[in-house]
């Protein structure tokens, strides 16, 4: 069994980073492993949420596990709530063993910052993001990362061009979600070892449903780690992704999807993958 060690905040209403990257990560055949970056008592998009930050404690459960030798297939990152937290992330990964590091540079969208992150914490993101080996940053993060002007207008070939920047500063794997193209929705990726792009659409639906990218990026990560392609891992994604979003149309968008109900067919598409 893989084990799979993913750093991020706990929200404790609306379903989000380690809420949701929990359950998936293990449902998918991993032994998950956490360092939670803080507690918030719901998500940023509610009013008035508490906040615990937890980076004093990174370090200590950090020097802890290299006392016990832990080694993991791969650390994913996911919401980091300051720039002393990225540079806290980049000096562990110094420390601790593991394969893959994969970044998801949870910061913006819809052309805007969450609440609390700027343009300097966007540049701390970068350093970061150097050093991973699959980054997956959505459409804003993208501009934002690369300190470009964001727009809603584009098409696929200004996407590729993003994604070759990324690839230009040395980051094998780039991905770009969250790429719309006519009445489609799904995602970019410049493919290190093939050398060539991947793209990947479902039907867009209007619906938005906070937590989408998390759900996304934890499938992405489990399944990567367990050996299957970067193509393969951000089809299944994708489909999962689609899948919440139909079984969630009643749902209060700001709770997030109904994910846990989909699960069944998640594992259903792994099945299918392995039996190939």
């Amino acid at each position: 069994m893989k084990k799979v060690l993913t750093i991020q905040d706990i929200s404790c209403i609306g379903k989000c980073s380690l809420t949701v990257a929990l359950p998936i990560l293990s449902v998918l055949g991993n032994e998950t492993a956490i360092i939670p970056t803080a507690v918030l008592s719901a998500h940023t998009a509610f009013k008035d949420f508490t906040f615990k930050d937890l980076s004093d404690e990174i370090l200590k459960i950090v020097e802890h596990w290299t006392k016990e030798n832990f080694v993991f297939s791969s650390i994913y990152t996911g919401y980091l709530g300051s720039i002393r937290q990225i540079k806290i992330i980049e000096s562990i990964l110094e420390k601790l063993k593991f394969d893959y590091f994969i970044v998801d540079p949870v910061m913006a969208d819809n052309g805007k910052f969450y609440k609390g992150f700027n343009a300097i914490y966007a540049n701390s993101m970068m350093d970061l993001c150097l050093k991973a080996d699959v980054i997956i940053p959505n459409v804003t993060e993208a501009h934002f990362l690369l300190k470009k002007t964001y727009t809603e207008y584009y098409d696929v070939n200004y996407i590729k061009e993003m994604l070759l920047e990324f690839k230009g500063m040395g980051i094998k794997n780039p991905i770009i979600t969250g790429v719309k193209v006519n009445d489609k929705l799904g995602v970019v990726a410049y493919i290190g070892k093939t050398n060539q792009f991947f793209e990947y659409y479902k039907d867009h639906v209007e619906k938005s449903i906070h937590g989408t990218g998390d759900i996304f990026a934890s499938v992405f990560t489990g399944l990567y780690s367990n050996g299957i392609s970067i193509e393969t891992s951000l089809k299944i994604a994708v489909d999962f992704v689609y899948e919440c979003i139909l079984n969630s149309q009643n749902s209060d968008i700001w709770y997030g999807s109904e994910f846990e109900k989909t699960l069944p067919y998640l594992i259903k598409q792994v099945n299918s993958v392995k039996k190939l």
